[in-house]
């Protein structure tokens, strides 16, 4: 059995997963707020692309999110968004562009070059 804790949307079968990469990240950012904060990935449009991710943090979770959690790291993601993100991988890369979340979504068929927004 993995270890990373995947949540299946009732349907479709694809999870939504969190890497080590990106639980062990979180926990790094969330270390210095207050107990009880959260990740929250989203999907809202516009962008380049016709879609873009969101990263905020959190301390309030809603009763349809899905909720990631992995190497006591929590995720959260509204239900809308988990649309768009079904059997996508939450990573976090850190290379010569730079360090941050990547998303790593069969559903875009598009993305722009820094990978922040996408198209289905």
């Amino acid at each position: 059995m993995s270890d990373a804790l995947t949540e299946i949307r009732p349907g479709t079968g694809k999870p939504i997963t969190l890497s080590e990469r990106a639980a062990l990240r979180v926990n790094e950012i969330v270390a210095s707020e207050g107990a009880g904060v959260m990740l929250r990935v989203s999907v809202s449009g516009g962008g380049c692309s016709g879609f873009q991710y969101g990263f905020s943090l959190d301390d309030t979770r809603a009763p349809d999110d899905v909720v990631l959690e992995r190497a006591g790291a929590t995720v959260l993601v509204d239900s809308v968004s988990a649309m768009y993100l079904e059997g996508a991988e939450i990573d976090f890369v850190d290379d010569l562009i730079g360090a941050s979340f990547k998303i790593h979504n069969p559903n875009a068929v598009a993305s722009c070059g820094c990978g922040t927004s996408f198209s289905v």
